[in-house]
């Protein structure tokens, strides 16, 4: 089947979000084609290019959403009017305010579709979920407004001029002063307007692309958003345009994402740029077959923000155990006495919390040592680092400045990919147990690297901690040094321990969390999806929709080689296969088997 993977500032470029798994995802199902559409985030992004891509990577289609120049695009009076009442009742609905008119922006949207053909009438109605004219809920409002603005910009050749324009911030302001408007948006000053019409900007580009055509994301079997927010849109207009089936991905939740930048934002910023993005993620979750994330904390955030839970599925991020495989088959350590953190440098993995509890640790147990291992993230990650470093020279000043060489201090800051530390693998090997002392986590990546090396944990109960570690390790609240300390002695002080929960924690990351297992739960959605939502261009010749636009069996990699004399005899194929083929869905076991 042909996959059209939707990425935001991330695949196929060097750097990014979601970089990895989408490589391990689509060298893994080498068997399908996979079409890539990809925003960029930034002019660095860019010039550092993209990373090596297979063969099965049959096209790469890139829009930049850091700079937008004017699509020179003059709406006419009447395209003005369409643009006025869609970008209105969406404002409208970021407000909390009524439509300007009633069913105005539904009246709007049915025209354009009146004027669409056929089909994309009868995908707009399914999508849209009410009929024109009908009373319509918050969602449906939304989602009118969004594809209103989707059509209008396909008739007229984009819309980034009318976004941008004084009009849009105008149709905005009105929105917030309308009667019945939240509060916090009737409290929008001048420059609030013109930042929020700036983001929305933005987030609305996918709109003004020319991906949707029968020979873009039209042609593609399904449309696999690699992230929610943005990267979604242009697999929900698919969706809208062309009848596309949409599966959303989520490792990190947008929204979840929003509310935890910018707090230094004004109330009005934060509240209607909230109200967007999760009036997004709604309508992404709604039109989506399947929704998945990468654990059940960021399940829980997607079944809040409006998910139904009989499409919400669990799929691990798949790491690649064999960089740990010699660690973890071997887990004698370097040091006994030696703890160890792995990660990026930055203030959300409350290092300074990890450097009061070592202080404790220290008091019982004088020779143990810890290891710092990571590199600042960014400007505010590198500040952080230095003042993590103070803080280590003040809490161990006798270590530091004693009758020691300079510089022998317990505490240690280094990097991979030196002498002594030459891959991540080391820095696990080097200790007997690694923590993690994070307030904010996803999904814990070292965690999971720590697990596939065979070593014992002390983790914050934070994120996904928990489900990952399983009872293979200990748990603590974050922000309390003391209890990190207390946990931390008790593994260094009981070697047994340490060897049963490592053993332990190793099989769970084996079984769980590999490339393989996450490559074969995708490749298993993307059947079913397929085989229940076909595109409908493809049709047998009674006109029933085709599971497959490109027959799954053409790409089986197989030689085919004449059967046995005696099989054809029975009435057997004519053909067979020259190794065994696996079945693409599963075959029904023997009566009474179990």
């Amino acid at each position: 089947m042909r996959i059209g993977l939707l990425t935001e500032g991330g695949y196929p470029y060097v750097s990014g979000d979601a970089r990895l798994w989408c490589d391990r995802l689509v060298h893994g199902l080498a068997q399908h084609e996979f079409d890539v559409y990809a925003l960029s985030r930034s002019q660095h992004q860019e010039d550092e290019g993209w990373i090596p891509l297979p063969r099965n990577v049959r096209r790469v289609r890139t829009a930049p959403l850091w700079m937008a120049e004017d699509d020179e695009v003059a709406l006419g009076r009447r395209a003005r009017r369409r643009f006025t009442e869609c970008f209105g009742e969406l404002a409208a609905v970021l407000c909390g305010a009524p439509g300007a008119s009633s069913g105005s922006a539904s009246g709007a949207v049915g025209g354009i579709s009146g004027r669409a053909s056929s089909a994309a009438g009868e995908i707009s109605g399914r999508a849209s979920g009410a009929s024109v004219g009908a009373p319509t809920s918050e969602a449906d409002r939304f989602a009118n407004a969004l594809y209103g603005l989707a059509e209008l910009a396909r008739d007229e050749g984009g819309l980034t001029g009318a976004l941008r324009s004084e009009a849009a911030v105008r149709t905005l302001e009105r929105a917030c002063r309308a009667p019945g408007a939240h509060r916090t948006a009737r409290e929008a000053r001048v420059p609030d307007l013109l930042t929020v019409a700036a983001h929305l900007e933005r987030a609305l580009r996918p709109l003004s692309l020319d991906w949707y055509e029968d020979e873009g994301l039209g042609a593609v079997d399904l449309c696999h958003a690699a992230s929610g927010g943005t990267a979604a849109l242009p697999g929900l207009l698919a969706r809208h345009f062309t009848g596309v089936p949409l599966m959303v991905t989520e490792y990190g939740v947008r929204l979840r994402t929003h509310y935890l930048t910018a707090p230094d934002a004004p109330p009005a910023v934060r509240s209607l740029l909230a109200a967007f993005q999760g009036r997004l993620a709604a309508e992404a979750y709604r039109q989506a077959e399947v929704v998945t994330s990468g654990n059940t904390h960021a399940r829980r955030w997607q079944e809040r923000c409006g998910a139904e839970r009989e499409k919400l599925r669990t799929v691990y991020p798949g790491m690649n155990a064999r960089p740990f495989a010699e660690v973890g088959e071997s887990p004698d350590c370097a040091d006994p006495a030696t703890l160890v953190w792995v990660g990026r440098v930055e203030p959300a993995k409350d290092l300074v919390s990890l450097l009061h509890a070592f202080a404790e640790v220290r008091k019982q147990s004088p020779r143990t040592r810890l290891r710092i291992v990571g590199a600042p993230a960014g400007p505010e990650g590198a500040a952080y680092l230095g003042h993590c470093r103070t803080l280590a020279a003040q809490l161990f000043p006798d270590e530091a400045e004693g009758p020691h060489a300079a510089g022998d201090n317990p505490v240690s800051f280094e990097e991979t990919g030196g002498p002594e530390l030459p891959a991540a693998a080391d820095a696990y090997a080097s200790g007997a147990v690694t923590v993690l002392s994070s307030v904010v986590e996803g999904f814990p990546v070292s965690l999971v690297e720590a697990m596939l090396c065979g070593r014992a944990t002390v983790s914050t109960d934070v994120g996904a901690v928990v489900e990952i570690i399983g009872g293979t390790g200990l748990v603590v609240p974050p922000r309390n040094p003391r209890a990190l300390a207390e946990a931390c002695v008790a593994l260094l002080r009981d070697p047994e321990r340490r060897a049963r929960l490592g053993a332990a924690a190793r099989a769970r990351a084996l079984e769980l969390f590999t490339v393989e297992q996450n490559i074969e739960a995708f490749h298993g959605i993307y059947l079913e999806i397929v085989s229940r939502a076909p595109v409908r261009r493809a049709l047998d010749g009674a006109g029933e929709p085709l599971p497959f636009a490109v027959p799954a069996e053409a790409h089986v990699p197989v030689r085919w080689t004449a059967a046995s004399p005696s099989l054809a005899a029975r009435g057997g194929p004519g053909w067979a296969a020259s190794r065994p083929v696996r079945a693409t869905t599963p075959l029904p076991a023997p009566e009474g088997a179990r």
